[in-house]
C-alpha cells in the first residue's frame, strides 16, 4: 500500500462540537463513503510537511481501525 493512499481530512481551528458535525455532514454528502481519516491541526502538526501529517495521520487511523498490527 502506498503511504500516502486513502482520503484525509484535516481541521484546524474547530471546536470538537464542530469538527464532529464536519465529519457527518462530510460522510453524508459523499457517494464513496470509503476510508476517510479524519484528523485535527496541532501545534505540534502545523510545522509537519503534508507529506508526513497524511503519512502520519493514515498510519494511526489503519491501527485504529485494525488495518495494521501496531
Amino acid at each position: 500500500m502506498d503511504k500516502h493512499e486513502g482520503k484525509v481530512i484535516v481541521m484546524h481551528g474547530m471546536s470538537q462540537d464542530d469538527a464532529l458535525k464536519a465529519m457527518r455532514a462530510v460522510k453524508l454528502a459523499l457517494d464513496d463513503k470509503g476510508d476517510i481519516a479524519f484528523a485535527m491541526s496541532t501545534e505540534s502538526n502545523l510545522s509537519w510537511s503534508l507529506s508526513y501529517l497524511v503519512e502520519h495521520i493514515r498510519e494511526e487511523h489503519d491501527q485504529m481501525t485494525g488495518k495494521t498490527k501496531s
